[in-house]
């Protein structure tokens, strides 16, 4: 296949699903199936200042466009390759003095490329912008109402010399927005920082134990000679081993939530009613409420107690961190595991957010070893229940490894960096900035590994002398959002 081609897939009609993709050849785990670039992208507003418009990678010092004081780039090179998509934009800041919001960008750069292009198939694209679904007559009250604010920001935007478009066509484009806007993330992976439309990636139809996986990749643009300059992309990669024929699917939310909650969350945000096997069997719902077994097996009120309690916590425990108050989240944590352990089965997902949430903290506050004790047995739920290639898994797994690394627990910290390893293989490609960071600890581990096995004496002394020397590198700061979701929703 040709980097970023189209010849393996083919878009076909499904009763029920509507269009959607179908492989040509065969494929296996780790395989990228296409790479599409943007037909469109903008950074979030919130962070315009430090992320570069063109490749989304967050930078240090990013340089600002002479002319609207509004883009932010790495260097020339990326400014180069953004003037097609920011000269229009550009002059229509300037005109009014500031930038639109990100929606209104997006929908202007959409627009810019149809006066350039025309609507039809772009080179590259399976289908056009006009085919795309909007949902627009879906919209609720509440929506139609954020509809017809965003046509009007846009109408006020709108350069008065550029091709003139119908409201129905501009509301078209903002329905495609709000129900394909594909998230764009740092080039850790780990913030969401942008929304683009990507026409190819919005036929992949949804399924809670999908096939495949899609990750954003920045590109590269630090090589010498422009030729060989990566675009900014995704990249949709194959999970399990796919046939010919197969359908191509991926999944528009974690699947760590009862079958009940994902179709709630998927009939709200894209207007559809899940049937994939996992919802109609509700596969896996048993483990996700397991309840400690034994003689003593808890009664189904104190259950119920439990599981509100939990509930509570969590509001608490959100409220606490949106305000940095970290030892307080940390006893709300304790607190709740103390009441949880007796009574909820090792695998029930509100243990596991209190795990995840109070490993998390625990290492940004440098208590390693109970951060360990806790991301351990969180590890153990998450591969109960996940896909074992999935990609919230292999970071999970990645960040508990790096904990117990930290707590001075080499072996287990080496084994769970190599088991995050093999899983980001497959999930982001060998050359992700993640997998490449992930690659140097794993082959730092084996080295402590061995001298620890030959000398654990040795291998302690070492380490104190080190940690005098230098500051144990603090982990980041714990955050308040989910892992970047796939498609971008307005709030």
């Amino acid at each position: 296949m040709t980097k970023g081609g189209m010849e393996s897939v083919e878009v076909f009609t499904t009763e029920g699903k509507g269009r959607g993709l179908k492989a040509q050849k065969e494929f296996l785990p780790g395989d990228v199936i296409f790479a599409e670039p943007a037909y469109a992208a903008v950074v979030f507003d919130s962070l315009t200042h430090v992320i570069c418009h063109t490749c989304f990678k967050r930078q240090e010092r990013l340089h600002r466009c002479g002319q609207c004081k509004f883009a932010y780039y790495c260097d020339r090179t990326c400014q180069r390759a953004a003037w097609l998509n920011h000269k229009n934009e550009c002059s229509a800041i300037k005109r009014q003095g500031k930038a639109p919001s990100e929606n209104i960008r997006l929908a202007a750069r959409i627009l810019w490329k149809i006066e350039r292009e025309g609507s039809g198939l772009s080179e590259g694209c399976l289908v056009s912008i006009d085919e795309l679904q909007n949902h627009v007559d879906s919209f609720g009250e509440e929506e139609k109402k954020d509809l017809r604010t965003d046509v009007e920001s846009f109408l006020e935007f709108w350069p008065p010399h550029c091709q003139q478009f119908g409201m129905q066509f501009i509301s078209h484009i903002f329905g495609v927005i709000s129900c394909n806007g594909f998230t764009l993330s740092d080039q850790r992976g780990l913030q969401a920082v942008g929304v683009g439309i990507f026409p190819n990636l919005c036929q992949a139809n949804h399924d809670c134990w999908p096939n495949c996986t899609v990750v954003f990749n920045n590109g590269n643009h630090e090589a010498v000679r422009s030729m060989f300059h990566t675009q900014m992309r995704i990249e949709l990669r194959a999970l399990s081993k796919i046939s010919p024929g197969n359908e191509l699917t991926v999944s528009y939310v974690d699947f760590l939530n009862l079958s009940e909650e994902r179709r709630k969350q998927l009939k709200k945000q894209y207007y559809f009613d899940c049937a994939c096997e996992h919802c109609k069997k509700q596969v896996k719902d048993d483990l996700m409420l397991a309840v400690k077994e034994g003689e003593s097996k808890p009664s189904a009120d104190t259950v119920k107690e439990v599981i509100q309690f939990s509930k509570d916590t969590l509001e608490k425990i959100n409220k606490a961190r949106m305000e940095g108050l970290y030892h307080e989240v940390v006893k709300l944590c304790r607190d709740c595991l103390k009441k949880q352990e007796p009574v909820l089965g090792d695998t029930n997902i509100y243990l596991l957010r209190i795990l995840s949430i109070a490993s998390e903290v625990l290492s940004y506050l440098q208590m390693f070893e109970e951060a360990a004790d806790y991301a351990k047995k969180m590890v153990d739920g998450y591969l109960k229940l996940y896909h074992p290639n999935n990609a919230q898994l292999g970071m999970a797994v990645m960040r508990a490894g790096v904990t117990h690394w930290h707590a001075g627990l080499i072996e287990a910290g080496h084994g769970l960096i190599c088991k995050a390893y093999a899983i980001l293989l497959i999930t982001h490609g060998p050359s992700h900035p993640i997998t490449k960071d992930l690659e140097a600890m794993r082959v730092q581990t084996e080295m402590e590994l061995r001298l620890f096995l030959q000398n654990e004496f040795m291998y302690y002394k070492m380490r104190e002398a080190a940690l005098k020397n230098q500051k144990i590198q603090v982990m980041p700061e714990p955050s308040n959002e989910n892992a970047p979701g796939l498609f971008h929703k307005k709030e």
